[in-house]
C-alpha cells in the first residue's frame, strides 16, 4: 500500500486543477474564499474553504466543479499523447509527459468526503423548499462516497486512465 503523501507528490497537477476548480467555481458563484491551499504534504493534500453558501446550486458546483474541470482537462492532455504513443507506437518524452499530467489531473476529479458533506448538507436544506437539482444531489453524494472509498483499490487512477486511454480509443475507433 503506498502512502497518501506520495501518491499526492506524484500526482500533485491533480490535487493543484482540483483545488483552482473549487477555487473557480468560489470566484464565478462569487463566494468568498476564506483560505486555500493548492498543494501540501499532508491531509487533506489541498483545500478550499469558503464562506457558508445558502443556495443550493452554488454549494453543487462548487461541489462537483472539479470532477468536470479535471476530467475535461485529462482527456485535453491525453488526446494529443495517445495517438503517438498507442495507435504509432512511437512514444517520445512529451507524450509520457502529457500522458501523467492528464492522468494525475483525471484521478483527481472525483470530490472529496468533505465536499460529499457539505453537498448532503446543502441538499437536506434546499429539499425541503423543493429543489430538484437537491433531489438529484443526494444520489450523487452516494456515488462520491463509493467512488472516495473504492480509490484505496484505486478507483480514482483507473478513472483517469479509463479517460485518458479509454475515451480517445473510443473516438479514434469510431473514426
Amino acid at each position: 500500500m503506498i502512502p497518501g503523501f506520495v501518491v499526492a507528490l506524484l500526482t500533485f497537477p491533480g490535487v493543484i486543477v482540483h483545488e483552482a476548480a473549487h477555487l473557480l467555481f468560489c470566484k464565478l458563484r462569487r463566494v468568498a474564499v476564506l483560505d486555500a491551499c493548492f498543494f501540501r504534504l499532508g491531509s487533506p493534500a489541498g483545500y478550499v474553504v469558503h464562506e457558508q453558501v445558502k443556495e443550493f446550486g452554488t454549494s453543487f458546483l462548487i461541489a462537483t466543479g472539479p470532477f468536470f474541470v479535471n476530467s475535461i482537462l485529462c482527456v485535453f492532455f491525453c488526446f494529443p499523447a495517445f495517438v503517438p504513443v498507442r495507435v504509432f507506437d512511437r512514444g517520445d518524452l512529451l507524450s509520457y509527459f502529457l500522458i501523467w499530467l492528464g492522468v494525475s489531473i483525471g484521478m483527481h476529479s472525483f470530490p472529496s468526503t468533505q465536499d460529499a458533506r457539505n453537498l448532503w448538507n446543502g441538499a437536506l436544506q434546499a429539499v425541503k423548499g423543493g429543489s430538484l437539482l437537491a433531489i438529484a444531489g443526494f444520489p450523487l453524494v452516494v456515488v462520491i462516497y463509493v467512488a472516495n472509498i473504492l480509490s484505496i483499490f484505486w478507483f480514482d487512477y483507473l478513472y483517469g486512465i479509463a479517460l485518458g486511454f479509454g475515451l480517445p480509443q473510443l473516438v479514434l475507433a469510431r473514426m
